[in-house]
């Protein structure tokens, strides 16, 4: 699989303004939006290995299995095969498709996060589209009534708050109840080379956080899965039949570059990287980018002006964020566009020291995790998983003092995960 670095060349931008933006930035996929940038792509060298494949593109692994059965498909942009949609590969095949489930931002992932999606037919397909992200999160009876099979292809970055996760069980919840089997076609997870953060305590469980796993899980989906099963997990203990193509020579230090985007708003491989540190500041008063062409790596608010010189201004921008928190507002804080995420590889940690720098820079420390101030915020407690941090912050505990309180539920959790891997 060849490796790509995009480099832009134009600091012009769509409908956003961003000032103290003269430094490139690496992505490893085009937008599906149209790119306001002029952009270059060059190979880049590395040492020959045996070629990674996804679970979906081992066709002759599953293909034959799922001759004669009614095929459903929970898919997303990212659900390829080379370049074309899973969706459309197997039809080309000869599966039979009969229904398509779409996740949160749809099945074409034209929908911001967080809106609802309706149910509607694919224009290109004729196919049914169900939305699992609208009026109810699982499929129904009636949904599955038709089905034989249901195919699970998302492409997932290996964080508690994604909620790709949270269809998975919701899937196999319901096809559990309705003996349907789930085949997961297994994909890397570019965050899979560690495991931290505390574990969800049950007070805090949410729509962006269901089972007692850390931030960054350190799982593909087939092995969450397994997890999901193996820790009787599903609702009324029910075991879910699964079956998961494995991705081929991937190990969980492997590194890997998406190669299109899992979801609007993480638009970059940095932002991918950067996600479960900066989407915590989705619980603060302070904008992460939203608005912007660089969300999950660009971090501030007015109210920091005078404090750091880089500043932005978050617009509208449909199908990304169309009110993000402080729009048309001047922005002041941090730029970790060219924060060398390779660190995190290193540390094996998020890192907790910007929200405690932020929080201490901030002139306005009682309304910095006031959610009540915006319908763009979410609350730290759900994000970070456990009732402590806030006042953690607050105080002015050091990040050595915080990670001790996540003992020993975390080492606990990796203990417990290693029953459940599929990959070294």
């Amino acid at each position: 699989m060849k490796s790509y670095v995009i480099h832009i060349l134009s600091s012009a931008l769509l409908a956003v303004s961003l000032q103290a933006c003269g430094s490139s930035t690496k992505i490893a996929f085009n937008p599906a939006v149209p790119n306001p940038y002029k952009v270059k792509a060059e190979n880049i060298d590395k040492p020959k290995t045996e070629e990674l494949r996804t679970g979906a593109e081992q066709t002759e692994l599953y293909v034959p299995y799922l001759k004669g059965k009614r095929v459903g498909m929970v898919v997303n942009p990212t659900s390829i095969i080379g370049k074309e949609t899973t969706v459309d590969s197997l039809l080309a095949l000869g599966v039979k498709v009969v229904k398509i489930f779409g996740p949160e931002h749809g099945f074409r992932g034209n929908a911001s996060n967080g809106t609802s999606v309706n149910d509607e037919i694919d224009t290109k397909t004729g196919i049914k589209v169900v939305s699992l992200y609208g009026k109810h999160s699982a499929p129904t009876t009636a949904d599955l009534a038709d089905i034989d099979v249901m195919i699970f292809d998302i492409q997932d970055v290996g964080v508690r708050f994604y909620t790709y996760i949270n269809t998975l069980q919701h899937v196999m919840e319901a096809c559990a109840a309705n003996k349907k089997e789930v085949l997961i076609l297994d994909r890397p997870n570019p965050n899979g080379f560690y495991i931290d953060g505390p574990i969800l305590e049950p007070q805090h469980k949410s729509g962006i956080g269901l089972k007692p796993i850390p931030v960054v899980h350190g799982l593909t989906v087939g092995e969450y899965a397994q997890m999901l099963n193996g820790e009787g997990w599903l609702d009324n203990k029910l075991k879910c039949k699964i079956k998961v193509i494995k991705v081929a020579n991937y190990t969980h230090d492997t590194p890997y570059e998406l190669p299109v985007k899992p979801s609007p708003n993480l638009n970059t491989a940095q932002s991918i990287l950067l996600y479960p540190t900066t989407c915590l500041f989705e619980g603060t008063y302070l904008n992460h980018g939203r608005g912007t062409l660089f969300p999950f790596t660009i971090v501030g608010s007015p109210f920091l002006k005078g404090k750091y010189n880089f500043s932005f201004t978050p617009k509208s921008i449909k199908g990304m964020s169309e009110s993000p928190l402080f729009m048309n507002q001047v922005c002041y804080g941090l730029d970790l566009r060219d924060y060398d995420v390779d660190e995190f590889r290193k540390t094996k940690q998020i890192n907790l020291g910007w929200i405690i720098e932020l929080y201490k820079a901030s002139p306005n420390k009682a309304d910095f995790f006031n959610s009540k101030l915006s319908n763009q915020m979410g609350t730290i407690e759900r994000l970070i998983g456990v009732s402590s941090f806030r006042g953690q912050i607050i105080a002015g505990k050091s990040e050595e003092e915080i990670r001790a309180s996540w003992e020993p539920g975390l080492s606990n959790y990796k203990t417990m995960r290693k029953k459940y891997l599929l990959y070294p």
